[in-house]
């Protein structure tokens, strides 16, 4: 792939044996993303226990951008992104209801940079437990178009 503006940010390192995303023809995928930067989580915890809901939202948002770095370090010269899907997975516990809330941060980075027309299919998922201890998690799907 041809190098291009956002490939001049680090992709997130993976932290296990598996490579941040993939790319088939173009159809780009990216692993789970959590809130690290240089490699570190940001913030650990069970939303709605240690971690509120507007702490986490701040979470989506940076798992998001590291999401859309993987994302774009696999597209050629002259492509650009449109997000397809996105599965957001809220680490809570079985009483928590507030997953789209959650899931809102990563949708608000997308909204700004996309815009509104621009947003992706997404579910928003709650599990007991993330990598690492992260509260959220956050898996791409998008589409390698033409600018």
């Amino acid at each position: 792939m041809a190098s291009n503006d956002a490939a001049a940010v680090s992709v997130p390192a993976p932290q296990g044996r598996y490579v941040p995303a993939t790319r088939v023809s173009t159809t780009i995928r990216t692993a789970g993303m959590t809130p690290r930067r240089d490699g570190r989580l940001l913030l650990t915890g069970r939303v709605g226990i240690d971690v509120s809901v507007l702490q986490a939202r701040d979470a989506a948002a940076v798992a998001v951008r590291n999401a859309l770095i993987a994302a774009r370090s696999l597209l050629a010269e002259g492509e650009r992104l449109r997000c397809a899907e996105m599965t957001v997975y809220v680490a809570c516990d079985g009483d928590f209801t507030e997953h789209s809330s959650v899931a809102d941060g990563a949708s608000d980075v997308l909204a700004a940079e996309f815009g509104v027309d621009g947003l992706p299919a997404r579910s928003a998922v709650g599990v007991y437990a993330l990598p690492g201890g992260s509260p959220v998690e956050i898996a791409l799907v998008a589409e390698a178009v033409a600018s």
